[in-house]
């Protein structure tokens, strides 16, 4: 039977309340199809969410992931290149690219089955978190958990964007809403840390303290209150300080504050990371992870709904 053509929308300036109005067939009837069946909603808490038979590989090792993160952790890079390898070939469907770009947020599917990705994006903002990130981050996990879609996320935040304009405008506040978002899903939830997992910023990165059904995390994961360098110039400036060579007593606090704390190891052995896994494998495991959460299923209070802090 032919596909059904494709329906494009726009809303009339004249008209109040942006009702839509069909105009007619798309120019791009296959794409538009193509974007629309990422998003098709899930059936159940934690169930197969509108599965359909997977195309690509579910054990698809993806080497090329081996080098796309910089050598030095304070450069750049693009998350939608870790996103496109380890989703489904072609079928991310990223929603409000230009604003808060230092979010990414977006539908794919992952072995057949329909995800929400929410991702740090370090090229901009170095991926902090502020306040208009935190807005639409919540608002898509809310989304995702309305409509049973389970919800994978990538970490990489050094933390909270600093600066007054966002204390005055009320940082904390939004964002205690990815928090409470995150907190209130029940749906399956699956975290990787990919390199820094800082302080404050990466509670509200669905961390396992916020319900994360399983965290794993590359070996260059730093799961650590603040940055090496910093941490080191705060912890051990005495010692720094009264040291022959400050610069060379620097560096070597820097490598045993990363030593000791700064890896996903020490996490790994406290029950907070599941697992470390190499890049290459990340596409499987994030498979098998999804698996495992098929029926998850959660007890929660007698009470309609949590206080959002709007």
């Amino acid at each position: 039977m032919e596909e059904p053509p494709a329906i494009s929308f726009r809303s009339e300036p004249a008209v109040t309340g942006g009702t839509p109005h069909g105009t007619g067939l798309s120019s791009s009837a296959e794409t538009t199809l193509a974007q629309s069946s990422a998003v098709a909603p899930g059936e159940g808490e934690g169930r197969a969410a509108s599965e359909v038979a997977a195309f690509d590989d579910p054990g698809r090792v993806e080497e090329s992931l081996l080098d796309v993160l910089p050598e030095e952790s304070n450069r750049p890079y693009d998350m939608h290149k870790i996103i496109e390898a380890v989703i489904d070939i072609g079928t991310f469907f990223e929603l409000q690219p230009d604003y808060a770009a230092n979010l990414i947020t977006g539908f794919a599917r992952l072995a057949g089955r329909v995800v929400g990705i929410l991702a740090n994006q370090p090229a901009v903002l170095a991926g902090c978190l502020d306040i208009n990130a935190s807005d639409k981050g919540a608002r898509f996990i809310r989304f995702c958990d309305a409509f049973n879609i389970p919800i994978i996320t990538l970490v990489d935040v050094p933390g909270f964007l600093p600066g007054t304009a966002q204390e005055y405008g009320g940082i904390i506040r939004h964002g205690a809403k990815m928090l409470h978002a995150y907190s209130e899903a029940t749906v399956p939830k699956i975290t990787l840390i990919i390199r820094k997992a800082y302080g404050g910023a990466y509670l509200a990165m669905c961390s396992r303290d916020l319900g994360a059904d399983q965290v794993l995390a590359w070996p260059t994961a730093e799961v650590a209150v603040m940055g090496p360098e910093g941490a080191a110039n705060i912890i051990y400036k005495d010692e720094i300080e009264k040291a022959a060579d400050p610069k060379a007593a620097l560096e070597e606090k820097i490598a045993e504050y990363r030593r000791r704390f700064a890896n996903p190891y020490v996490p790994a052995e406290r029950g907070y990371v599941d697992a470390v896994i190499e890049p290459q494998d990340t596409r499987p495991r994030l498979v098998n992870a999804l698996e495992m959460a098929r029926l998850k299923r959660e007890i929660r209070p007698g009470k309609k709904h949590g206080n959002i802090p709007l």
